[in-house]
């Protein structure tokens, strides 16, 4: 099979030097022709060792002054010189050289766009980077909402939103989003998107990835791969990391949410039965069991924790914006 899709390849970054340089290794690493791919770094200001880690490889740098991983990705798409453009987070690891030809590969469909379908899991990782291979979620609340769109290891499906059209082929879930619906939670980590049409998305000056993929949805554009392969997420390596990521989260939720276009308030239901079962705790812990029987690993019961925290964070923001 010959490999003649260009590839850029943008990666935000800010602070990112406990990560990057495993990220740009494994990115130049690919079994991919190197002419047929860029590598594209937008940082927000690092004060750290990030730009001398960068400045080691073959890439580009550009400069983000908004700061926020949102707005270097639309730094970055409105740079890219190829057809095809992959968003890669710093703390983002290709588990294989083949990564890219095989995410490549469903591009011979009509899509806009591919995903790897899961969390690569690895032992030697931190506790809570596995707990989130293993339910393939970065916030424990998409589990109740219903728009997960990675590989969890206890449900074992990589979605429980079922209104989707879904054909298994080989390597890939060539998958048909239905319009007006909200959509697994598709855009981050890994995915890779025609330009010409991430372009016609309402992207800057922030590239929010979930509302690019919703609004391209509603234009028409509505087909998308998950490809049977997963992408290393280094998400946190301690607690004050995922508490801190959390009061990201929310607290870029209220500031930016005039922005946003993909419908979250719809979820009411889901939100309730996960604050009833974050503080009961019992259904956290009962899933946590359940997983622990599959693939025996402690990470596991990390789940009532960070479920009772994400609720005490978002619940202190709702109320002081509401009060």
């Amino acid at each position: 099979m010959m490999y003649t899709r260009s590839v850029s390849i943008v990666i935000p970054t800010f602070n990112s030097e406990l990560t990057l340089h495993d990220c740009l290794s494994s990115i130049f690493m690919q079994d991919y022709p190197p002419d047929l791919f860029e590598v594209i770094i937008i940082d927000g200001g690092s004060h750290d060792r990030t730009l001398k880690i960068a400045s080691e490889f073959k890439v580009k740098i550009l400069f983000n002054d908004l700061r926020t991983g949102e707005a270097g990705k639309s730094v970055g798409l409105l740079a890219a010189q190829n057809e095809l453009v992959a968003f890669i987070d710093s703390d983002n690891i290709l588990p294989s050289p083949d990564w890219l030809k095989r995410m490549i590969d469903p591009f011979r469909e009509d899509i806009m766009g591919v995903e790897p379908y899961a969390f690569t899991y690895r032992r030697k990782d931190p506790l809570i980077s596995r707990y989130v291979s293993l339910f393939g979620v970065c916030d424990p609340l998409q589990i109740h909402v219903g728009n997960r769109d990675r590989w969890n290891c206890l449900d074992s499906n990589w979605t429980e939103d079922k209104s989707h059209k879904e054909i298994e082929k080989k390597d890939y879930y060539l998958i048909e989003l239905k319009k007006g619906n909200k959509i697994p939670c598709i855009g981050a980590n890994g995915f890779i998107g025609r330009k010409d049409l991430l372009l016609k998305a309402d992207h800057f000056p922030y590239y929010f990835d979930i509302d690019v993929v919703y609004d391209l949805v509603q234009k028409n554009h509505n087909k998308v791969a998950m490809v049977k392969i997963g992408i290393i997420h280094l998400h946190s390596n301690s607690l004050k990391s995922f508490i801190r990521k959390a009061h990201r989260r929310i607290r870029e939720y209220f500031m930016f949410r005039s922005y946003r276009k993909y419908p979250w308030g719809t979820g009411m239901i889901g939100i309730t039965n996960f604050v009833m079962a974050s503080v009961t705790l019992f259904p956290q812990v009962n899933r946590s069991v359940k997983g622990y029987q599959i693939k025996p690993d402690i990470a596991w019961f990390f789940h009532p924790i960070a479920s009772l925290l994400v609720t005490i964070i978002y619940a202190s923001y709702y109320f002081k914006k509401r009060f």
